[in-house]
């Protein structure tokens, strides 16, 4: 049996036999099948994020979508990738396994003078060019990250092969082959193209670019049996340059500090050593103080060792933690934090000894933590808890900053990942409200600084608290979700019943310009009626046989049509009253007062046969204006059940009232969700646009679900954001709501362009940073003009 023949089925079974042939020693085998273990095993967790991720993106993409087409695209993408995760990770985990099982076959393949030739010809199918240079773009982008390890693994597998060293596609557990055992296991989802890119950068966000703590243990495993046990890997050093105008190297190297995350087939991340952030700052923090840098502690004195660093700042801490808020503030400040910290080091030493000092980094260190969070405070929304909240966290990732300088260099570090998460939340959900849901969520927070006050400082425990935390978001979100398809479906479901009772409107105005009824006919067909022709065109269309129906019975009802049943008449009528929410009794007592025949029930009476539309003969018709004489009825022609003595019966005086003070379907709804917004029936009048409003107008109409609008308080001053969930194109009602999907503003597309002209509204563009990261930039910029950078090189590193 030859090697390669079967691909290993999953991560929990052997791989194939084929691997004993005489071509690898059982050493080599062995430890083939290790790393494949390894790496399956290793990778379970990230397959599952990146899944869940592309789902959830997913969702969201249906649900800002605008057409329904696109929308089921959407929702039909997710549930195959929800249905067949499983399958995806057996087809994944076995393209990775026939990739170890071929490890030599490209060394093979390849002629004499290294190169493969044409096998063939066919026409390039522009989807496949498309999916193929993404996949080549995930695995040069890979191989960029962690260029260290694949390095060392080509060796090492190279040794137990027996080959040239791997690299590229012939490494069975590098990049490119991840990146096309992904694209070969989601080959069966049928995704398009666009999803199918979408679930690409992914696989690049969750697995790509989290594999070097897996790349290390199996280097780890390999050197540990003995495998090129003296191997090194030695980075060429990236040559300095000498700076060609004052600033540039301080401006360059503060730019490196606070750009984004690296696009797609960036190759300015770190190949080799640190991009050395912190030095940066620390030598625009020199600049600005005009000197060498901050100095450390005088020939007399001595330098605080980290375990005393720690000691202060943990007596610091408890000290801040029984101050008022306003002198807490003052404290957190860079030269008080300064002069606290040189207070708690030398607290209990006598008159005569050295003094204890913070060095130059130390001192750096806690000046430029302290003014990344005053950058932080200006960055967030006046007003609720976030300022107090993000102060209390700022010592806890001071220690941390001063134990491990990684918080200055890796955007991914776990204390810099948390502190980006509380400050999103606190900013984004905690709008200063004393509602239910706001204190829930401000306790968690707190529950979570404590815990970072309180415990030593480690990667472990912000990772643990960062889990903790988006887990907790995760819910939120999942209920502002909720919420907000509630709203919006409701939304939808009032524009149809609006248009319905509009179209129902038109149809009784034509009838009723030929012979207006009054009183509690008049009643019946204002306050009650309409609603069910409503309801029967909402439900059943217009030309259905369920709405003529009802169409006839409101032309019997008016006297344009002959009654040739009334009991059937009086059940029809009490029906479709009682369909939109009127009690049984009530129904029963108008319908009769309406239909009844005694003398004495004052109710609807049957006309003269002149009277009648032509071709009625003598059929009775119905009214409510004047009592006329009726012709002689044998008694056996008028049923008894529907000739009530009348005695049992309300006026109709008292009927039309009532009718009058009757809830109409969706009013209770509309004032539960929006007391103080108009309702369909008191609709103000639209602003006349202009041409500015109208552009604007236009513009509205083409915009996503899911944009951001923030709104001006005139009165007060205050700003809120507010999400657009849904508009109607016919209507131009606009749903907006709030962080939560609560529902909030409700207005037209032309009150919205009217109030942006004027100012009183604005788009909000969307955030390509976070706030931490605006933070970060802030901080840089500062510093470069305090350090007098030049403007040329300034405006260089921002575009960087």
């Amino acid at each position: 049996m030859d090697v390669g023949q079967e691909p290993w089925p999953s991560r929990a079974s052997p791989p194939p036999a084929g691997i004993d042939s005489g071509r690898w020693p059982p050493r080599a085998r062995h430890l083939l099948e290790t790393s494949y273990t390894m790496m399956a095993q290793g990778l379970h967790e990230p397959l599952r994020r990146c899944l869940g991720s592309f789902a959830q993106q997913l969702f969201a993409l249906a649900d800002r979508a605008h057409d329904n087409a696109e929308q089921q695209d959407y929702f039909a993408s997710r549930q195959r990738v929800l249905r067949d995760r499983s399958a995806f990770e057996e087809r994944f985990l076995a393209q990775l396994g026939k990739a170890f099982s071929d490890i030599d076959a490209n060394a093979d393949a390849t002629g004499p003078d290294g190169a493969t030739g044409w096998a063939s010809l066919e026409l390039l199918d522009p989807v496949e060019q498309e999916l193929g240079m993404a996949v080549e773009r995930l695995g040069a982008r890979g191989e960029t990250q962690h260029g260290n390890a694949l390095y060392e693994l080509g060796y090492r597998f190279a040794v137990l092969v027996g080959s040239p060293p791997l690299d590229g596609e012939a490494l069975p557990l590098g990049p490119h082959a991840l990146a096309k055992a992904c694209h070969q296991a989601s080959s069966e989802l049928a995704l398009p193209l666009k999803h199918q890119l979408l679930l690409f950068s992914n696989f690049d966000q969750q697995v790509i670019q989290t594999l070097t703590p897996l790349y290390g243990s199996i280097n780890a495993q390999l050197l540990a049996d003995g495998i090129l046990q003296k191997l090194r890997t030695n980075p060429i050093p990236r040559p300095v340059k000498p700076p060609s105008r004052p600033g540039a190297a301080e401006a360059d190297a503060a730019a490196a500090a606070t750009e984004p995350p690296h696009p797609a087939g960036s190759t300015t991340a770190a190949q080799g050593g640190s991009i050395e952030v912190l030095e940066s700052l620390r030598n625009l923090l020199a600049q600005r103080r005009g000197g060498p840098g901050a100095a450390g502690g005088s020939p007399v004195e001595r330098v605080a060792s980290p375990d005393e660093l720690q000691t202060a700042l943990a007596a610091l801490q408890q000290h801040l933690a029984q101050v008022t808020d306003r002198a807490g503030r003052e404290l957190r400040s860079a030269q008080r934090l300064r002069e606290e910290l040189l207070a708690q080091l030398n607290a209990d030493k006598p008159s005569g000894a050295p003094r204890t000092q913070l060095s130059g980094e130390q001192g750096d260190t806690v000046e430029l933590v302290a003014m990344l969070f005053e950058q932080i405070g200006q960055q967030l929304k006046q007003g609720g808890n976030a300022h107090a909240l993000l102060g209390n966290l700022q010592l806890p990732v001071l220690r941390m900053a001063v134990t491990d300088h990684e918080f200055f260099e890796k955007r991914e570090h776990p204390a810099r990942k948390l502190l980006d998460k509380v400050t999103e939340v606190a900013n984004d959900w905690l709008d200063g409200s004393d509602d239910e849901s706001d204190r829930a969520l401000a306790a968690k927070l707190e529950q979570l600084v404590v815990r970072a006050n309180q415990e030593p400082p480690s990667a472990g425990l912000y990772t643990t608290l960062l889990a903790d935390i988006e887990h907790h978001l995760s819910l939120l979100s999942r209920k502002a979700q909720a919420a907000e398809r509630r709203h919006t479906e409701a939304a939808r479901g009032r524009e149809r019943l609006d248009q319905a009772r509009h179209r129902a409107a038109e149809l009784m105005a034509e009838r009723f310009a030929q012979s207006p009824p009054r009183g509690l006919l008049r009643a019946l067909m204002d306050r009650a009626w309409s609603d069910v022709l409503a309801l029967s065109l909402l439900r059943h269309g217009e030309d259905s046989d369920a709405f003529r129906i009802q169409l006839a019975i409101t032309d019997q009802l008016l006297g344009r049509l002959p009654i040739d049943d009334r009991q059937h008449l009086q059940h029809e009528v009490e029906a479709g009253l009682q369909q939109i929410g009127m009690p049984a009794e009530e129904a029963a007592q108008a319908t009769r007062r309406l239909l009844g025949n005694d003398g004495d029930a004052g109710g609807a009476r049957q006309a003269d046969p002149a009277q009648a539309p032509a071709g009625t003969g003598k059929t009775a018709i119905l009214t409510v204006d004047k009592v006329m004489p009726a012709p002689v009825v044998p008694p056996a022609a008028t049923p008894a059940a529907v000739t009530p003595s009348g005695d049992d019966l309300p006026s109709a005086t008292v009927l039309a009232q009532r009718l009058k003070q009757h809830q109409r379907p969706g009013a209770q709804r509309e004032r539960e969700t929006q007391p103080a917004t108009r309702t369909s029936q008191t609709v103000a009048p639209a602003p006349v646009l202009g041409p500015q409003e109208a552009s604007i107008h236009n513009r509205l109409r083409k915009l996503p679900y899911g944009s951001w609008f923030e709104f001006l308080d005139p009165v007060s001053g205050q700003r809120t954001q507010r999400k657009l969930a849904w508009f109607s194109p016919v209507s131009g009602n606009v749903l907006f709501v709030n962080r939560r999907g609560a529902r909030s503003e409700q207005m037209n597309l032309q009150e919205l362009a009217h109030a942006i002209a004027k100012g009183r509204v604005r788009e909000l563009p969307p955030q390509r940073e976070s706030l931490l990261d605006r933070a970060w930039l802030s901080l840089t910029r500062s510093l470069r003009q305090d350090a007098g950078v030049p403007r040329a090189a300034a405006q260089e590193s921002d575009r960087r």
